[in-house]
């Protein structure tokens, strides 16, 4: 017989649903008992408790992985709703205080990793109670969380327009041709003061990121619009790689400026002086359209809009070979 609502409170607690989303969310009874600080069997015998109380199974294994069954992937919806309640209604409260506070729930592409901190400080400086969870994935999971509503906002260049997001620019993201200071070509086109095509900096050993990626498909559709001809020459899978892979010789790459600051204030990398670069991009919030941002994430948004001038400042780099990429 199906349990009526009152009764199946009574069966339940929000520390099950808790355990059972940190198990879904890790993938697995012992990562999630890591992370809360918890044995494994703990965690185990609370969710088998919540299966009994639903009377449903809600993971099976499969060989060694864990998956969710059917059952499993309804509780998961429900109980991410259930959990986002409690979090606005957290931060509804705070804010009848006047208080800003709760959760802020951050999603970063990876070339935008170094961004971030810079954006977070000054406002938690300002909103002490906000605590902020940051997680750094490629383009890929990032279109992968927003369609799953997993994070409060998602920053990313290159927003996808198949499925309804909320876009807003807020700092621009400058891809700038990059070699080895010591580059073979960097000396003479510095004494004569001249440029590389687009071409024929192309035509050189290319280092770029994965299939995807969103500074690679920047670029990609630049080649297109303007019938340049791009192969890649070696494909590497995060932007550290990529960086030190320059910074090792074994070719160059465009990249967004921001992920090279420090090399280039070092004098380490230089911006090479291509026709046509930098390309302008943008920095974007996306969040889908459907959602209504809570006081947190409303207040993190009105910071940035606020602030973009003082941002782009505080984000600008000094190099001393900067002045030699072309508009």
């Amino acid at each position: 017989m199906p349990l009526t609502v009152q009764r199946l409170v009574n069966r339940l607690s929000l520390r099950q649903l808790q355990l059972f989303q940190a198990v879904n969310d890790q993938g697995g009874y012992g990562k999630a008992a890591e992370l809360l600080g918890l044995t494994q069997p703990a965690v185990s015998a609370q969710v088998k408790q919540l299966e009994e109380a639903l009377g449903q199974k809600l993971f099976e294994y499969v060989g060694r992985k864990l998956y969710r069954t059917e059952a499993g992937d309804i509780v998961a919806h429900s109980v991410s709703e259930v959990f986002e309640e409690l979090r606005t209604m957290q931060a509804n409260l705070h804010a009848l205080e006047g208080n800003i506070s709760g959760d802020l729930r951050i999603a970063a592409v990876n070339t935008a990793q170094f961004v971030v901190p810079y954006l977070l400080q000054p406002f938690l400086k300002q909103h002490s109670n906000v605590a902020t969870q940051v997680h750094v994935v490629n383009r890929h999971n990032a279109i992968e969380r927003l369609k799953d509503n997993r994070d409060d906002l998602v920053i990313m260049g290159m927003v996808p327009s198949e499925r309804p997001f909320i876009s807003m620019p807020f700092l621009d993201n400058e891809l700038v041709p990059v070699w080895r200071t010591d580059h073979p070509l960097s000396q003479p086109l510095a004494a004569s003061g001249q440029s590389l095509t687009a071409q024929e900096f192309l035509n050189l050993p290319q280092l770029v990121r994965e299939q995807g990626s969103g500074t690679r498909l920047a670029l990609e559709i630049h080649c297109q619009e303007n019938k340049l001809s791009f192969k890649p020459y070696m494909e590497l899978g995060s932007s550290d790689a990529l960086k030190h892979a320059i910074l090792a010789g074994l070719g160059v790459s465009v990249v967004p400026k921001l992920g090279i600051k420090a090399e280039l204030e070092l004098g380490q990398l230089a911006i090479a002086p291509v026709e046509g670069f930098p390309l302008i991009r943008s920095w974007c919030l996306v969040y889908p359209s459907a959602k209504q941002p809570s006081p947190v994430t409303q207040a993190f948004i009105d910071y940035l809009q606020e602030n973009e001038q003082s941002l782009a400042e505080l984000l600008s780099v000094k190099s001393a070979n900067s002045h030699m990429a072309t508009d």
